[in-house]
């Protein structure tokens, strides 16, 4: 059984490459953006002990970007408008707390922040998150942040770091996939621990590397993407009996819809000037469609609902919010600037 921990303290459309995605890497990681090509951070309130209601309905979560002090910090503002086109309506009016973070994601009235310490030897840290958002417990974990999940019910955490590497291109990339059961107490730091099954037997390779798990609503089933030889595949796991199966390759990244219906997904493009593209994965035809977005976007997509798909973009010195419509028409839109990690409280 865990034990909960102690505090840490610690508008122009991107550039997308190799080389922007290990800036991404490196400017989330780092702390605050660069302020480059004469950004301006958007304005801020003074933090004070700020906590943030997780299980209230239509707010966007996300990590603080542009400069100041305020930049890294696990931050809130309120969604508007209707199904398929969500608004943020007063940008300015977000709520920045105290709490920093790489990565959030929140469901159920729960949350998990990945969250770096800065010492002579850099330590990263999996935060699960009460409902006003403050440190319930605490796990370090080893390398550089980069996917989180919760699931829909809030009782199934889970993170993935990068251990060797700086992008899913590398070909030295060596990943970590945990998995935390908040009801059990069980802790998996390692989702390599689990069985795969390739066709059917058995896949032994010392190769392989999970990432970007999304629960489905049992809690138990789940999906994510593993890779061994050179290939990705989508597979489907239970955590009750620690196994997974591969479905299908080329598929990186899932977020499961808010119906169960559908995967939001990066597809490789081959193309090294832009190496990926969202789509979307119909579980019950098994139909792929491609979204409006054309930027490559190294990220998990989000749900804002079952008919919109959100994710992080990387711009010159900095980082924001767009969507797409799921369906592959329309076109993406800014959600809000100077942000990213987006999650979104139902």
């Amino acid at each position: 059984m865990t034990t909960p921990g102690k505090a840490i303290f610690g508008n122009a459309r991107p550039r997308t490459s190799v080389v922007a995605a290990a800036a991404m890497l490196a400017l989330l990681a780092g702390g605050c953006g660069t302020g480059e090509g004469g950004h301006r951070a958007a304005p801020a309130r003074p933090v004070g002990a700020v906590t943030l209601d997780l299980g209230r309905p239509g707010q966007l979560l996300f990590r603080q970007g542009g400069t100041g002090p305020t930049a890294g910090r696990l931050a809130a503002v309120r969604l508007a408008g209707t199904p398929g086109a969500p608004v943020v309506t007063s940008p300015d009016s977000r709520t920045i707390t105290e709490t920093p973070c790489v990565r959030v994601q929140t469901a159920g009235g729960v949350g998990v922040c990945l969250t770096v310490e800065r010492k002579a030897v850099a330590q990263t840290y999996a935060v699960v998150l009460d409902g006003q958002g403050r440190r319930s417990h605490l796990f370090p974990v080893e390398g550089v942040p980069s996917r989180a999940q919760v699931s829909a019910s809030g009782r199934m955490i889970s993170w993935t770091t990068f251990v060797e590497g700086h992008n899913y291109q590398s070909k030295n990339l060596s990943t970590r996939t945990g998995i935390f059961d908040r009801k059990t107490g069980r802790l998996w730091l390692d989702l390599e621990k689990f069985r795969l099954l390739q066709d059917g037997r058995r896949n032994w390779s010392a190769d392989l590397n999970y990432w970007g798990v999304t629960f489905t609503r049992d809690d138990d089933r789940f999906y994510a993407t593993a890779r061994t030889r050179d290939r990705t595949y989508l597979v489907e796991g239970r955590v009750s009996t620690r196994t997974m199966r591969t479905l299908r390759t080329n598929l990186e990244c899932p977020s499961l819809s808010p119906d169960g219906t559908r995967l939001a997904f990066k597809k490789a493009t081959g193309d090294p000037a832009h190496p990926w593209r969202l789509h979307v994965l119909d579980l019950r035809t098994m139909r792929e469609t491609a979204l409006a977005e054309r930027a490559s976007v190294d990220d998990q997509a989000v749900w804002f609902d079952d008919r919109t798909v959100g994710y992080g973009l990387l711009r010159r010195g900095g980082t924001d919010v767009w969507a797409v419509p799921a369906d592959g028409s329309g076109a993406p839109r800014l959600v809000l600037a100077d942000a990213f990690s987006p999650a979104v409280t139902r």
